[in-house]
């Protein structure tokens, strides 16, 4: 069964921790100095923040995690039918685990990842450069491209 991922950037890590902790009405799966994450069931998503360095506030990327290789396999084909350049990141360490996981963006530069999570590891890792896929995709973020805020016309 597929879960929905998002990764939003903060400022304030524990403030954020206690608003999204009461939000959900429960506490971080993972909790790290710079970095939490909830695997919620209702809501059926993986929901992530993180601070400092790693990240720049608001929605970093958006994502789809799988259980399985087998899923893995079918959501990549899928990213391949997409007609959109794929980063095939392959075996990874981002965000305190280790995955196996592939990035595309769409056709307006929001990223998106497809991964499976084998592990987990005691560092925060590194992700490749995603500025071939989005301008909107930072050069130093870990698992967490920039997308840039939205641009808002009203009443045209």
């Amino acid at each position: 069964m597929k879960r929905l991922h998002v990764h939003v950037g903060v400022k304030d890590l524990d403030r954020s921790v206690g608003f999204y902790s009461t939000l959900f009405g429960a506490e971080p799966t993972v909790r790290k100095g710079d970095y939490a994450k909830w695997m919620l069931d209702d809501p059926r998503v993986n929901f992530a923040i993180s601070s400092g360095n790693h990240a720049a506030k608001g929605i970093e990327h958006l994502g789809i995690q799988v259980e399985s290789s087998e899923e893995l396999t079918e959501v990549y084909d899928r990213l391949k039918a997409a007609d959109r350049p794929v980063l095939d990141e392959g075996a990874t360490t981002c965000c305190y685990a280790k995955s196996e996981k592939s990035w595309i963006a769409d056709p307006d530069g929001v990223v998106w990842e497809a991964f499976f999570t084998n592990g987990e590891a005691t560092v925060y890792g590194d992700s490749p450069t995603l500025t071939a896929l989005s301008d909107n995709a930072a050069d130093n973020a870990c698992c967490a491209p920039a997308i840039a805020p939205a641009k808002v016309s009203c009443c045209g």
